[in-house]
Parts: C-alpha cells; sequence; structure tokens
C-alpha cells in the first residue's frame, strides 16, 4: 500500500468520525473546596468535618469554546441512588447539615453540531466521586466559669468539644428570671456582664434549645456558678 493510498483512507476516517480530527475534545475535572467552623477553606477530594459546612463546586471545564455545555451537579446520600439535590450550573455552592456521607458528581454534557461528548454514569462508574462526610453532633453546657483577669474562663460558652450543630440559642437569667443575656452561635457566650456592668459572683441559670445537623435536638437546663474569686487556671469551665 503507498503513500497515497494511505492518506486516502485517513482522510475518509476523519471526514468519518470528525471528533478524531480535533486535538482537544472537552473534558471536565471536578474540584471540592470546603470550609469550615473554622473559616479555613480547603481543597478535597474526600472530606470530613462539622456542620454547617460550607462548600464551592468547580467544574474545570477545558476546551469548551465552540460546545454548547449542560452541566448537572447530583448531591446524593451515600448508598442512595437517586439524588436529593441537583444544581444546574457550571460551578456551583451548597452548605452541608445532614450529618451523613455525601456523595457529589459532575454531570456534563457537551454538543457541537451532531457530536456529543458526555461525561454521565459510563464516566462516573470508572472515577471516584467527590465526597464529604458530616460529623454527628454533640453539645455540652459547663457549669462554671471565672470572669477575672486572669484570662482563663473568662467567657461562658459552650465546651469545646461541640460539634456539627446547626441551630442554637442560649439564654442567661438571674435567680428571679430576669434576662441578661442571649446569642445564636455556639462559638459565642456571655461575659458575665448586665448592661455594661459585672453581675455579682452567685448562681445563674443557663437555657439553651439547639439542633444538630444528625437530627438530634438538645434542651438544656443547668446552674451557672460565676465565680469571680477563682483564679485556678483550667478546671472552673470544664466541670459538670
Amino acid at each position: 500500500m503507498n503513500y497515497r493510498t494511505i492518506f486516502s483512507l485517513l482522510a475518509l476516517l476523519l471526514a468519518a468520525y470528525p471528533l478524531l480530527a480535533q486535538d482537544n475534545l472537552p473534558d471536565i475535572h471536578p474540584t471540592a473546596y470546603y470550609t469550615g467552623t473554622d473559616g479555613i477553606e480547603v481543597e478535597s477530594a474526600s472530606h470530613s468535618g462539622n456542620a454547617p459546612m460550607s462548600a464551592r463546586f468547580v467544574a474545570n471545564a477545558e476546551n469548551t469554546e465552540g460546545w454548547s455545555a449542560n452541566y448537572e451537579w447530583h448531591f446524593s446520600r451515600e448508598n442512595e441512588a437517586t439524588p436529593y439535590l441537583i444544581r444546574y450550573e457550571e460551578d456551583t455552592q451548597y452548605t452541608f447539615t445532614e450529618a451523613g456521607a455525601h456523595i457529589i458528581q459532575l454531570y456534563a454534557v457537551f454538543v457541537q453540531g451532531n457530536d456529543t461528548i458526555a461525561y454521565t454514569d459510563d464516566y462516573w462508574a470508572e472515577t471516584e466521586p467527590l465526597r464529604v462526610t458530616i460529623n454527628e453532633s454533640k453539645l455540652e453546657m459547663p457549669n462554671a466559669f471565672s470572669p477575672n483577669d486572669d484570662d482563663k474562663n473568662k467567657i461562658y460558652r459552650a465546651k469545646p468539644t461541640y460539634q456539627s450543630i446547626v441551630e442554637f440559642h442560649a439564654v442567661i437569667f438571674n435567680r428571679w428570671g430576669q434576662k441578661l443575656y442571649e446569642w445564636d452561635d455556639p462559638a459565642g457566650g456571655w461575659d458575665g456582664t448586665f448592661n455594661g456592668k459585672p453581675v455579682a459572683q452567685g448562681v445563674y441559670y443557663v437555657l439553651v434549645r439547639a439542633k444538630g445537623a444528625d437530627g438530634r435536638t438538645y434542651n438544656i437546663r443547668r446552674d451557672v456558678n460565676l465565680l469571680r474569686g477563682y483564679t485556678e487556671s483550667t478546671t472552673v469551665g470544664g466541670t459538670e
């Protein structure tokens, strides 16, 4: 077979299959970026942490010029075939508030004339999906704090072991039932003042209503011992 025959066959093959004549076809590289309660964003294909967890998902589509693109981000719970959410955009954002493992897949279809490039079920059958696991909830409140000048245990707040709390409201009362302070963030707390002035040492009360990412509800009522003369370093805020 001479060169002229070979070139003729190649020309016929490329004419029959126009996609083979293109060096660069559309491609996707789905990437996930997660921001936890600490405010730090990390890139990860498989990530775990506490709710609420904000995430942004980027298609990183390449070689799409001249192609009509359709994107579908599928959010599913592990071991469930049907997505609980579909987002129709190239890049999307979502905040996870439900405990458990979540699977994220990008379905992308590119069309140019009679040609179609699809990244759907067949693609994901051979490709690891993006995954995020949200921890179960936990919330405990201490029974004492010491708002002194030693900068230790000076704020009454949830114990630092709390996790995956998606709703939170706490109220401080004095022994006569007067509301002194309230806050809506488990990272926040009471500094032992009322109307800008320190309250007296004594027993106060906290009422907390909260909800975890796992659906657990918290109704916490307990005494709060405000100890102004206490100076020992670490035991007050964590006692039961």
